[in-house]
Formats: structure tokens, C-alpha cells, sequence
């Protein structure tokens, strides 16, 4: 199998997932990955439903736009994901919802805000809200502004600590090193949005976690002192002693 054909394997699972995690109704939602070597993004189709996703079903495309592989118009938020992994190098999957509870907080738009471990476990600060669209970006290449203005959100933001975003007036966004990792960044984004609403109508002056607490939650499962699950190396044996 090569490596454009694991990652089409990977975004088929993804997509057929999203209605399992309770992340879509109807078709509301789609799932990107890019293979960097070539340059080539697979993407779900435009409405099709997800138990009638193929692996031949899936778009394929290059960074620029033009179509390589697949029978079926390509999801029409293409424009917004071809920008995000021409603008975020590390990202190699992404997810975008219109998932309940963070949405939410985008049609509101507000910044999902870090109020405890639950959130600093996956988002190393506040997820961020993007800038209304201009008109002339919504009467333009509106799903490439959106990209554009994801992108401006995340000026001073590092994407990986934060892989993440609620587009003003439309939904979510979320993204990872793959299909896998960016649904799971999904739905923690989900899970979060709806804890932060809920705490905020709770305790309407509750302010944000500490920055020494949330820095220590999140580095607990990231980088060279992450000691968070099992050391991948060392399997887990079974004894009868």
C-alpha cells in the first residue's frame, strides 16, 4: 500500500466516524488529509452521505486546487482546508464540523476560553475565534477567506499547542498530524466547548485556569516530559505470578 493509499484508508475511516462521535447531522461535516511528499489532499465529496463514502468516492487534489483523482466534486470548504496546509506546514489532517456545542461559541463569537484540565489536557490556551468575514470576502472567495482568516487568527498562536479554531458565525475547525488525531482534536474541542458554557453560566466570573496549571496538563501528554499512557516501546505483558 502507498502512502497516498493509506492516507485515502484514513480519511475514509475519519469521515464514516464523525456521525459515530456525534460530531454531524445530515452532512455537515468533512475530513482532509494531505500526503506532503506529493502534495496530494484527500477530502470527502460535496453531500454525500457518510455510509456511502468509497475510498474511489474520495477527492483527491493538489495544493493549488486542480482535481487528480476521484469521480465526485470535492467537499466545498476544499478552499478552506487547502489553505490551512499551505499555511500550517506541521498540520496533516483537518477536520471541520458544525458540531453542536461549538458552534455554539462561534455563532456567538467567542474565544472557547482554557477554564480547567479537561481543556488544557489537548488546547494549550483558549481556543480562538476568527474575525467576521468582510463582504466582499463572503461575496468573493468566501471558503478561501475563511481559510485566510483562520489563518490571521492564529497570528503569535502556535497551531500544534492549539490545534484548533471557531470560524465567527459559521463552526469549528480542528486539525492534527492525522485523520485520527484530527477527529479526536475534534471531538475534544466538542467536549470542551460544551464544559466552558456550562461553567460560564454556572459561575459567570470564573476566570481562566492558571497558566502553570494548564502548562503542566498539557505537556503531560506532549513533548520530551510527556509521561501521560503507556511508553509506546514497551509493551504491555500479562504474568500469572
Amino acid at each position: 500500500m502507498t502512502r497516498l493509499d493509506q492516507i485515502k484508508s484514513d480519511v475514509l475511516a475519519a469521515n464514516r466516524g464523525l456521525p459515530h462521535h456525534g460530531l454531524v447531522t445530515m452532512t455537515w461535516g468533512n475530513v482532509s488529509a494531505i500526503e506532503r511528499e506529493s502534495g496530494l489532499v484527500v477530502i470527502k465529496p460535496s453531500g454525500v452521505a457518510y455510509d456511502d463514502l468509497t475510498i474511489d468516492s474520495l477527492a483527491v487534489l493538489s495544493l493549488n486546487g486542480e482535481q487528480v483523482g476521484g469521480g465526485l466534486q470535492p467537499s466545498s470548504d476544499t478552499p478552506t482546508h487547502l489553505v490551512l496546509y499551505r499555511a500550517f506546514s506541521e498540520v496533516g489532517a483537518v477536520v471541520h464540523t458544525h458540531s453542536r456545542w461549538a458552534t455554539a461559541w462561534a455563532q456567538a463569537e467567542r474565544p472557547i476560553p482554557a477554564l480547567g484540565t479537561t481543556h488544557a489536557d489537548y488546547f494549550g490556551g483558549d481556543v480562538p475565534v476568527t474575525r467576521p468575514l468582510t463582504k466582499a470576502e463572503i461575496e468573493g472567495a468566501y471558503e478561501a477567506a475563511t481559510g485566510d482568516a483562520i489563518v490571521e487568527a492564529f497570528t503569535g498562536r502556535d497551531p500544534d499547542r492549539v490545534p484548533g479554531v471557531v470560524v465567527a458565525r459559521h463552526g469549528p475547525f480542528a486539525w492534527g498530524p492525522t485523520a485520527a488525531s484530527a477527529v479526536e482534536n475534534a471531538r475534544v474541542l466538542e467536549e470542551v466547548a460544551a464544559l466552558a458554557l456550562h461553567t460560564v453560566l454556572l459561575a459567570p466570573d470564573r476566570g481562566p485556569i492558571d497558566p502553570a496549571l494548564l502548562d503542566r496538563h498539557f505537556r503531560r501528554k506532549r513533548g520530551p516530559d510527556a509521561y501521560y499512557g503507556q511508553p509506546e516501546e514497551q509493551p504491555v505483558t500479562h504474568s500469572s505470578r
